[in-house]
């Protein structure tokens, strides 16, 4: 299941959907001309080894099919240093027109949009038997499709000596929501060279606040993301530290929190940052509670020049948290009432509120938080509809988006914090004013899919209205819906409610996963 790579194994693991901002928006989407961009990561690989997998990411302004695609990687600058080859078992086509030049195609046509697509031309990075610890250079990787301009991106390429860090044994606590805990951090060398320091990433479920925040850490509020040591390693040798944490009280009890730790030697961390560099993501700020130390287990030994990890598939271990207690929330459905002429156009907002006291975090799963249906007036039409809803009559469902239908299912994001609202901005047709028509909106619908909420504190608010043209004393829904008439330019662009729930930005991995959503989250 794990391959060499450490880029891959932590993109499966999804580790820098930790890393992600808030909130995102899909850039250029309203260029003229559609513009493509290529990223390739920065690598660090080790003497002796068989290297690193890595890939090619595309971007594009705005959704586009590619034709003819093709990747050059051009490694001149590294000859006699490194090798770059197509990966084994893999379907591309890949030929070497010249010595220290690889180049890659697809016959298939490649749909690309905003939000990138990764994964594309996987190469094997080797250090040649000539190759030395220091030898530096670059690939320059450059990116080609029928009716578009090239673009290319330089990546740094380092040779190093190889290490083999490895973490601790999993660990397994329970704790109650707003109840203190500690986690041991652990490390070893496990190879036969001294680790000059390590670094480590954690990607932790919301909920698993740190309490100190160490000055060689980062943070983002009380989130751990990063720890940096400076100590070395010597071979044979376990290093560890405690982390003291607090479990959120607004935690769903029972249930679980998950936290991943992956460790990487210096060189690779830097590289690491230049990858969420490049995707204008953050580490977060370091703290002001002191240095959290290693405890040392051994002596000290001298290294020298970079340093690459030979077995990344030992580099992660797991943190599991049993939710104990009892710890559930209120979803709100929210209705609307609006108002107009015959053959204008209203906004009827609908959604839910989660009134707590716990926030919903499927994350890990990247499952829908709930469902909502709305069953829309019989005296409108639907011209405007988000895309995350769907059609649907009897057992058929139509396309994401697709106005005229009488009936809508819709999901939502993997995460809703307590106290949070969100919504769905629908465009109604008014055909015949009709005194009180009415549509109705339920959440907490039961669906044969991931996710979905059925413990709900309050079933009797899961049910609300959507009223047009309200007569006076009359039943004028529930919610925000804003009445009047607008033009209707379609769904709202989404923004993502808690860290990586949207976009996961798989921190070694030179991809991009994302998953977009159209709702509208309101604090």
């Amino acid at each position: 299941m794990l391959s060499n790579s450490t880029r891959r194994w932590l993109a499966g693991l999804g580790v820098a959907g930790a890393f992600v901002a808030a909130s995102a928006t899909p850039a250029l989407a309203a260029a003229p001309q559609v513009e493509l961009g290529v990223y390739f990561g920065d690598t660090t690989i080790a003497t002796g080894s068989d290297g690193k997998i890595e890939y090619s990411t595309i971007h594009s302004s705005a959704p586009t099919v590619l034709h003819d695609l093709s990747v050059r990687y051009d490694f001149t600058g590294l000859a006699g240093k490194v090798t770059v080859a197509e990966e084994e078992d893999t379907a591309s086509d890949c030929t070497s027109p010249s010595a220290n030049v690889l180049v890659c195609t697809s016959p298939w046509e490649v749909e690309v949009d905003e939000w990138g697509l990764g994964g594309i031309f996987p190469v094997q990075i080797k250090a040649t038997d000539k190759a030395k610890d220091g030898d530096t250079g670059t690939i320059k990787v450059t990116l080609s499709a029928t009716g578009f301009d090239a673009v290319s991106h330089d990546a740094k390429v380092r040779v190093g000596e190889g290490v083999d860090l490895a973490a601790g044994p999993e660990t397994a606590v329970s704790v109650a929501p707003g109840k203190s805990f500690t986690a041991p951090l652990k490390v070893s060398n496990a190879g036969g060279t001294t680790a000059k320091g390590a670094a480590v990433v954690f990607y932790n479920d919301y909920g698993l606040n740190s309490t100190k925040h160490y000055s060689n850490c980062t943070y983002v509020g009380d989130e751990l993301r990063t720890c940096r040591f400076d100590e070395e390693l010597p071979a044979g040798s376990t290093f560890g530290a405690t982390l003291p944490y607090t479990l959120g009280a607004d935690s769903m009890a029972p249930g679980f929190k998950y936290g991943e730790v992956i460790w990487m030697t210096p060189n690779e961390f830097e590289d690491f940052e230049s990858y969420l560099g490049n995707y204008d993501v953050t580490i977060g700020k370091p703290g002001t509670d002191g240095k959290l130390t290693l405890a040392q287990a051994g002596g000290k030994a001298s290294a020298r020049g970079f340093q690459a990890d030979t077995r990344p598939e030992n580099n992660g271990t797991n943190l599991q948290v049993t939710v104990t207690g009892n710890n559930s929330t209120d979803l709100e459905a929210l209705g609307a009432s609006v108002s107009g002429a015959a053959g204008a156009t209203v906004k009827a907002t609908v959604g839910l509120r989660n009134n707590g006291p716990a926030t919903l975090d499927y994350s890990r799963s990247g499952s829908s938080i709930t469902y909502l249906s709305f069953d829309v007036p019989k005296g409108t039409s639907a011209v405007a509809v988000p895309e995350n809803c769907f059609p649907v009559k009897g057992d058929e469902w139509g396309e994401p988006g697709q106005p005229g239908a009488r009936h809508y299912r819709c999901y939502f994001d993997s995460f809703l914090k307590a106290g949070d609202t969100v919504t769905l901005d629908f465009g109604l047709k008014i055909d015949k004013v009709i005194a009180n028509d009415t549509g109705l909106v339920k959440i907490n619908v039961p669906c044969e899919c991931d996710g979905g909420f059925y413990r709900d504190l309050k079933p009797a608010n899961d049910t609300a209205k959507v009223v047009v043209n309200a007569a006076p004393g009359g039943d004028g829904g529930q919610g925000g819906g804003d009445g009047g008439t607008l033009p209707i330019t379609g769904s709202s662009t989404g923004l993502i409610a808690g860290i990586g729930a949207l976009l996961l930005a798989a921190g070694f991995g030179g991809y991009v996963v994302a998953r977009r959503r159209k709702t509208r989250f309101v604090a």
